[in-house]
């Protein structure tokens, strides 16, 4: 008797490989599609980023009992780990201990019913699913699935810095000044582009205050340095979260790191001024608003406005998402930043996840589409609850084994637009 074929998760990431483990657990062989060539490959892209969630709430509990035979020593739970630590302590020896149900190197370009294109209704829940991928030898295939998992985050789209959502006027020109992440100086290439020189920082978020308080400890060992920190809407009383009293206390000290940056004139804020354009000028690059506002010359704009979902390959599935958002759109009320912050987020899973396309989940980041509240315990959650549904364990796919702590304010209203998403997982990036 043929086995029949595997759940497809797409990402090594974070809640991809607990996916897997959770599949495990429920004897469903899965098969994790890596585009990068190491597990947690979008992770290592912020190394050097620490998180604001220690260990206890970033370690998924089927990935332990899955890790636990293979020597793994688990972290202290009360210590905070960057992205770096994360990768290597823990996501890595987690797809090792997956062995060859992980494939690195591996893109998916495109998920659909076998034999049914978006239109045909025929049979179409009865058909598996077809997931063509490419290699990094440029290699085409095939693979049939039962389920897929879409768990492949958002890191691969950055928000540009047009306040409209779409790129600035010559935002694609100055690309060899422009950067959508936190940069890391300790590289010796990235600090020289910031050392004694001025810095325009885009964003109001997590990642945007780590990147403040970073060129602030700059600018204390280097002379000139300067940070004009751009924000689309004023400065308020939440501007720099909740400070002492969030009850994510790494968060809350980051809020006050970047607050201290502009106090102590390392940064400058410019507020109300929604950018349109970019312009080059003998001196560095000038910045110009919808009203007609013009900033000095800056040297490097950073720009940190926040992630998208990418839905490109997704295209022939029927996926039912909230138009604003781009989450599920049984999922969108329940983490739309206008209302909700990270610890007002209802736990939840298949209920909220599922689409009008039978067995197909989009889970973890990918899940909150352009919505910044999302917490890696409750990514866990999800693909808990998915796991048992597709194993065909409905009363533990419905029941909620999660108890989210209270952490405070995250975005807040009006600061949506401006906060990258992932906030409340790290020490502001994704």
């Amino acid at each position: 008797m043929n086995a029949p074929p595997p759940v497809v998760v797409i990402g090594a990431g974070p809640i991809g490989l607990a996916a897997a483990a959770h599949l495990v657990h429920h004897g469903i062989e899965p098969l994790v599609l890596e585009s990068g060539p190491s597990a947690g490959t979008a992770v290592r892209g912020w190394a050097h980023v620490r998180l604001f969630s220690p260990w206890a709430e970033i370690t998924d509990t089927a990935a332990e009992k899955l890790l636990a035979p293979t020597g793994w020593n688990r972290p202290d739970p009360t210590t905070y780990p960057t992205g770096g630590d994360w990768a290597e302590h823990y996501l890595q020896p987690l797809a090792d201990a997956l062995g060859d149900r992980v494939r690195y190197g591996t893109t998916v370009t495109g998920v659909a019913r076998a034999g049914r294109d978006r239109i045909v209704d025929a049979d179409r829940d009865a058909q598996p699913f077809t997931v063509h991928t490419t290699s990094s030898d440029g290699g085409e295939a095939r693979i049939t699935a039962r389920a897929v998992i879409d768990a492949s985050g958002t890191c691969s789209l950055p928000g540009p810095m047009g306040a409209d959502g779409l790129p600035a006027l010559g935002e694609r020109a100055a690309t060899a000044h422009i950067s959508y992440r936190i940069p890391n100086l300790t590289d010796p290439e990235v600090r020289a582009r910031h050392a004694g020189r001025r810095t325009a920082v885009i964003g109001s978020g997590a990642s945007a205050f780590t990147t403040l308080a970073h060129l602030a400890d700059l600018a204390e060992a280097e002379p000139g340095t300067h940070t004009v920190w751009i924000l689309r809407r004023g400065i308020g009383e939440n501007t720099f979260g909740g400070g002492e009293s969030d009850r994510l206390p790494a968060r809350g000290a980051l809020g006050l790191r970047a607050k201290a940056a502009v106090e102590n004139g390392h940064a400058s804020a410019v507020t109300g001024f929604r950018t349109q354009a970019v312009e080059h000028a003998d001196d560095g690059l000038v910045l110009l608003s919808e009203n007609g506002r013009r900033l000095a010359p800056v040297d490097e704009i950073i720009v940190l406005t926040g992630l998208r979902p990418d839905l490109s390959y997704l295209s022939e599935l029927r996926l039912g998402l909230d138009e604003r958002l781009q989450a599920p759109a049984e999922l969108a009320p329940l983490i739309d930043p206008n209302v909700h912050s990270c610890g007002t987020v209802h736990p939840h899973g298949v209920n909220e996840l599922s689409h009008p396309e039978k067995d197909v989940y989009l889970v973890g980041m990918k899940s909150y589409g352009r919505a910044p509240t999302f917490l890696a315990m409750t990514g866990h959650e999800q693909v808990r609850s998915v796991a048992a549904a597709i194993a065909g364990d409905h009363e533990a796919a419905q029941r909620v084994e999660l108890t989210l702590p209270e952490t405070g304010v995250c975005g807040g209203a009006g600061l949506y637009d401006t906060q990258p998403a992932g906030c409340c997982t790290t020490a502001g990036t994704r």
